[in-house]
């Protein structure tokens, strides 16, 4: 069975999500085969866990995963910004062989490693599908390795990218809450970036769908 992501936990109140949006349930909302459930702020801050189905167990360099037997929702919501999907999840790691190498060997599917920098500064990403979703691995530049105390530390979740089928109407519907929308580094997409002003713990992007025929690629948000 190949590896996926079941649930993933962000540290922020379900009535931010509802606020932007986001059709919640209680504690949860579904994006896709992906359950997001908001933990509120006692749970930390941003992205601060998630499980996988499929997943045996094994050392994931920090991005620590509970491994789940749950089945992809029965239900999908139509959510009232316009959000259908988690395109990517973005993870940073001070060491991207290292922690390639870990994922690997947990038996995360590798597609690809991508050996240019972004506009951002990341020199090098590695990308990992799992289900629907990809996992975006980016090596922390060299200066924020060194300001961070070096390569010994372990990778960690940064943010997430979604999917709007119509992104000028969902942006629209934001209003002050997001940027501007602009070309996304992958040909052919778009994307905005929600602002601090949306009240979410984590940064999330929104974009344009991927082409069905497109290779994972590149795409953090928030530059």
């Amino acid at each position: 069975m190949a590896i996926s992501i079941d649930e993933l936990t962000v540290a922020d109140e379900p009535a931010a999500w509802e606020a932007l949006g986001f059709e919640v349930d209680v504690d949860t909302t579904v994006l896709g085969d992906v359950r997001i459930r908001l933990g509120g702020s006692d749970a930390g801050k941003g992205l601060v866990g998630w499980s996988l189905r499929g997943f045996q167990g094994g050392e994931l360099d920090g991005l620590t995963a509970a491994p789940s037997d749950r089945p992809p929702p029965d239900e999908q919501p139509a959510h009232p910004n316009g959000v259908g999907a988690i395109d990517h999840v973005v993870a940073i790691s001070p060491n991207l062989d290292r922690t390639v190498a870990a994922l690997r060997g947990a038996g995360l599917d590798l597609r690809r490693v991508r050996e240019e920098p972004t506009p951002a500064g990341a020199p090098r990403q590695a990308f990992f599908r799992l289900g629907s979703t990809i996992l975006e691995v980016v090596q922390e530049p060299p200066e924020a390795v060194e300001r961070g105390g070096g390569e010994g530390r372990s990778a960690f979740f940064w943010g997430l990218a979604f999917v709007a089928g119509d992104l000028d109407a969902t942006v629209a519907s934001l209003g002050d809450d997001v940027g501007e929308i602009r070309p996304a580094i992958q040909p052919g997409r778009r994307i905005a970036t929600l602002r601090r002003s949306a009240g979410l713990s984590v940064p999330v992007a929104l974009m344009t769908p991927r082409p069905s025929d497109a290779s994972p690629g590149p795409g953090a948000p928030a530059q």
